[in-house]
């Protein structure tokens, strides 16, 4: 159709710009109805059918907005507008590439056009396009040069693409440009003094970074920033003496802060790993406990460098101080000493020796200071305790021994819960949870959570407006898997109109480790078709987090925070290195792993019956509660949709999408079709952001192997692509080379390299030359092949008797070699019986051997006999007692 024929009529084309607007203001039933009374006249006009599809997307109708917006670009083809919104609605589906295509060919239609140009900016920046960011960024800089943005964001993008010398360059220009000079209280302006003083030192001319920051400190509003600078940069100068001097200032204005006094040690050139230099340090750190009773660092710090009767001495000073002062972060604030096992024992020696102590009446020089009120010139001192001093020193003293017998460097659980008993005991307040917490973690590492479960919730009921333990009592209930109880106990904080619940409301508020903690308790369950559902939510957390940079990218330039822009950036970078997407990854992968292996659990929602199952009855009876709460949420919905106000005028109500799949079954049913292809998406970002993450080459290893199987079952070629076709093991060799390099005695080692070894030489047809060339050099040549697989496993067996994880690898390996063995699985079930009765083995081994022997198979006097002796090691371990 020929362009001139889009033009409306004057009356069209008001009813246009009002189109445009609804849109803006989201009065998405306005738009559309102005859409309709131009389409009537107009029917094949582009523009007006772009501008519907796009409220239509919005409203949730995506593939009605796909077919519009494809028959908008059919009648207008050469319409900026209609390939402005396909970019659009590719971006709304996360289709970055197709939507950077649609907004170049859109420039090219219309080269001035700001709004399209930021748009292909902002995709260019979050797909970290830096090269073709710069290049937009530039073309805005030079359709508009008197915005200030305009200029930082270019300067952004030279430095993100590692041109700094560019990047200072781009904001020096702009400095010269400047007709008048800003206001002192100008924070953009402030702000970029500071992000040019950065990338200069990031260049690495520390001299010129000192230079420009003194020239710029009084222009500068962040003085904590300015004073931290110079100090670094003094110490990297080696202008030691002036470094000193920035430190002390830093210490007066945040005595607490560990890094200001690292740089006061480093300033002074003093070293802690020189035992001459401990007596000038633990001068130093003196000095700056006396300045005034509240500070801990300069009294706890000392710990971390003296040695033997120095250690003793300080230590009994620092413990009778917060022993008397009652402070119950006394453990949190030494246990990281316990690395040092001479430490520990000194510790446990002084405040056993405390017991049958009372405070003095002077409590020593330190402690015996009296309350003198703040003046402005008197130095601060500390408030007597509001209990007994006696009483405050009892508790304080069985509270630590408590919580030192707790810790897994010092464990001997008996003796943990002999503490806190006597600690509940004498504690005056009955309202006080903090001592019965730990009562209830003792309780869990003793392996009943059953009453842990029960005893956090005491605690709870002991405040029930404590959002803290609330949280603590509902991770408790779901590491026993109430599922039910939890989401109870953690509705009494969410917001009642939540649609979906509690729940519901948890997955609006993005609250992770909730999610993955009942995704687990499923899993542990066997209720592998919720599980999942669960972690494919923190995945989508995640996803969206990195969705919510778009917001920033021109907020955070409009504001000026460009340094912390910089910083969010590179976090978001670095984002699945979470250690909570690294839980929910490693937990969807087992699942994934256990589809492949098991084609049977994808039927009946992944119940895996015979393993950790529910009964018959137990199972119809949670299916009737689970449409009862269906019914219940259906219900709340409804009576919320008819209480709800009428939208504020410029507005429209955004209503929250129904789960169409609470159970996750149609999901896990889709899942289960390609387990390992779905697998890969989280793989990947474990490999890629957290390579050092031995969890995650171990499930790298056992992804791609079953894919190299998988491929050579499915395609027989012998052509190399990606890494990932029929017969190409590299994949799996680089991640058990990972494995071997990062730790070499790790038991997944000898496992998985057998299972290597047997897939190999169970080949149908022989690998590509180059990648047998690669696995030869790497990998078969450095192996002993003298000894036959099964001595050398029978031999790391005998070697590795006494640790269960690796008589578990033994085991496994053993299947790998016999999986059709009877007698090997008979002999597995006796070594895995016999790790019971060894020291070092834990409970957390113990229950994992119980999966292993699920996984051969094993008969039920076997598993009877295994549990018959977990349970008389572990009496009161629930996952024994409930086999």
């Amino acid at each position: 159709m020929a362009q001139n024929s889009q033009i409306l009529p004057s009356k069209e084309a008001s009813l246009f710009r009002h189109l445009v607007q609804n849109y803006e203001t989201k009065q998405y039933k306005k738009g559309l109805k102005a859409a309709e009374q131009i389409l009537r006249k107009h029917p094949n006009h582009g523009d007006t059918q772009a501008m519907k599809a796009l409220i239509l997307s919005n409203q949730g109708k995506a593939d009605e907005a796909f077919e519009l917006c494809k028959l908008a670009l059919k009648n207008a083809m050469k319409s900026h507008v209609c390939w402005h919104v396909y970019g659009l609605l590719y971006r709304q589906q996360k289709n970055y590439e197709e939507a950077i295509k649609a907004y170049r060919f859109a420039l090219r239609l219309d080269p001035d056009s700001q709004q399209i140009q930021r748009d292909l900016a902002l995709l260019q920046v979050q797909m970290r396009d830096y090269t073709g960011y710069v290049q937009s960024r530039r073309q805005m800089l030079q359709m508009k040069p008197g915005t200030r943005q305009n200029w930082t964001a270019l300067a952004i993008g030279l430095h993100l693409s590692g041109d700094l010398a560019g990047a200072e360059d781009v904001l020096h220009r702009y400095e010269e440009s400047m007709k008048h000079t800003p206001s002192r209280s100008d924070m953009e302006h402030a702000e970029a003094l500071l992000y040019k003083n950065t990338i200069i030192a990031e260049s690495g001319d520390v001299k010129r970074a000192l230079d420009h920051l003194d020239s710029i400190h009084k222009t500068a509003l962040d003085r904590t920033a300015v004073m931290e600078l110079r100090a670094e940069y003094l110490l990297r100068l080696d202008r030691k003496e002036e470094a000193e001097k920035t430190y002390n200032k830093l210490l007066k204005r945040n005595p607490e802060r560990r890094a200001y006094y690292a740089g006061l040690e480093r300033s002074l050139g003093l070293d802690r790993a020189s035992k001459e230099d401990h007596q000038k340090l633990g001068q130093v750190y003196h000095e700056f406990a006396e300045q005034s009773e509240r500070i801990d660092a300069a009294r706890r710090i000392p710990l971390d460098f003296k040695e033997d009767d120095a250690f003793r001495e300080h230590a009994d000073k620092y413990l009778r101080r917060i022993f008397k002062k009652g402070i119950p972060s006394a453990f949190a604030n030494v246990k990281q000493l316990y690395s040092d096992p001479a430490k520990k024992e000194i510790i446990r020696e002084l405040v056993e020796g405390y017991l049958n102590e009372e405070p003095q009446a002077n409590g020593g020089a330190e402690l015996a200071k009296p309350d003198v009120q703040t003046n402005g010139s008197t130095k601060a001192q500390i408030k007597p305790p509001k209990l007994d001093p006696v009483l405050t020193w009892q508790l304080s003293v069985n509270y630590f021994l408590a919580q030192h017998y707790d810790y897994h460097l010092s464990r001997d659980l008996a003796k943990a819960q002999k503490y806190i008993d006597k600690t509940i005991s004498i504690n005056p307040s009955k309202t006080d949870y903090t001592y019965h917490m730990a009562r209830a973690r003792i309780i869990k590492h003793r392996g009943s959570t059953v009453d842990a479960s029960a005893a956090m919730n005491e605690a709870r009921e002991m405040d029930l407006k404590d959002r803290y333990i609330n949280t603590k009592c509902a991770k408790y209930q779901l590491r026993n898997d109430q599922n039910s109880d939890a989401i109870e106990t953690v509705g009494l904080f969410t917001r009642k109109e939540a649609v979906g619940g509690p729940l519901g409301d948890l997955l609006d508020m993005q609250c992770v480790w909730y999610i993955t903690e009942d995704g687990e308790s499923y899993f542990r369950q066997s209720k592998l078709s919720l599980a999942l559902k669960r972690f494919k939510s923190v995945y989508d957390i995640f996803e969206t987090w990195q969705e919510d940079q778009f917001d920033f990218h021109t907020f955070s330039l409009r504001k000026g925070m460009v340094r912390a822009y910089i910083d969010m950036v590179r976090w978001e970078d670095k984002l699945q290195e979470h250690p909570f997407f690294t839980r929910a990854a490693l937990s969807a992968i087992r699942i994934y792993l256990l589809l492949h292996d098991r084609p049977e659990l994808s039927k009946d929602g992944g119940q895996a019956n015979g393993e950790s199952a529910e009964s018959a009855a137990e199972r119809k009876k949670a299916a009737k509660k689970a449409k009862r709460e269906a019914e219940k949420v259906e219900a709340e919905k409804k009576l919320a949709a008819a209480k709800k106000a009428q939208p504020a005028k410029g507005e429209e109500a955004e209503t929250k999408k129904e789960d169409q799949d609470p159970q996750g079954l149609e999901a896990f049913k889709t899942a289960a079709a390609q387990p390992l292809e779905e697998a890969m998406k989280y793989l990947q970002p474990l490999l890629e952001l957290s390579p050092k993450n031995i969890d995650g080459q171990i499930a790298g290893f056992e992804v791609y192997i079953r894919r190299s199987k998988s491929s050579r079952s499915s395609a027989r070629t012998d052509k190399c692509t990606d890494g990932i076709v029929a017969g190409n093991y590299l994949p799996a060799l680089k991640c058990l080379l990972a494995i071997q390099a990062l730790q070499p005695e790790h038991p997944k080692w000898h496992e998985q390299s057998g299972r290597l070894r047997v897939a190999l030489d169970g080949l149908s047809e022989p690998l590509p030359d180059q990648v047998k060339q690669v696995i030869d050099e790497t990998y078969l040549s450095k192996l002993d092949t003298k000894k036959s697989m099964d001595e050398s496993n029978e031999e790391y067996l005998t070697v590795h008797r006494d640790s269960a994880a690796h008589v578990q690898s033994v085991v496994r390996l053993r299947r790998a070699l016999h999986p059709d063995s009877s007698d090997a699985t008979v002999k597995s079930a006796q070594d895995l019986r016999d790790t019971i009765g060894s020291e070092a083995t834990s409970l957390q081994d113990a229950e994992e051997g119980l999966r292993v022997l699920d996984e051969l198979r094993a008969g039920a006097d076997a598993k009877e006999s295994y549990v018959k002796a977990a349970k008389e090691r572990w009496t009161e371990a629930t996952v024994f007692q409930q086999r």
